[in-house]
């Protein structure tokens, strides 16, 4: 079994959920060389998460967004960890919900996810700077 791992910086995203499976794919030149696989994709951040979704239509992430606003306000009067800004703890919260990886099976150097998958970036911050990715790559 062969096995590659890769660390990167995604570019920084505005509020919201964003298709990233271009980006992972970029960064990751040596997915090209497994037939099969699985593809591990982590996010080192407490604040925003990973997703598998709808890649097609856009009004589903921003129905995603309007959702989780809904689900995890801001300002909430219950909040202690208030230091870094009113959407910081929504931001763990939603990022606790949603997780900070993702699998996807790898076949003929590409992600194989469904015809209307995609890999999604959920920053929940309003100021965020570019994320840290590390995908392990893991087959044949």
């Amino acid at each position: 079994m062969q096995v590659d791992q890769v660390t990167f910086t995604l570019r920084p995203y505005s509020r919201g959920f964003h298709l990233i499976e271009r980006e992972i794919e970029a960064n990751t030149p040596q997915l090209r060389n497994f037939k099969a696989g699985i593809a591990h994709i982590f996010i080192h951040h407490t604040s925003a998460g990973l997703t598998v979704n709808e890649n097609a239509d856009p009004t589903v992430r921003v129905d995603f967004e309007s959702h989780f606003n809904k689900m995890v306000p801001e300002n909430a009067p219950y909040y202690k960890h208030t230091l870094e800004g009113p959407d910081d703890m929504p931001a763990h919260i939603k990022a606790s919900l949603l997780g900070s990886s993702v699998s996807v099976p790898i076949k003929n150097g590409r992600l194989l996810t469904g015809t209307w998958q995609g890999v999604y970036l959920c920053e929940h911050r309003n100021h965020a700077s570019g994320r840290t990715i590390t995908v392990t790559l893991m087959g044949a």
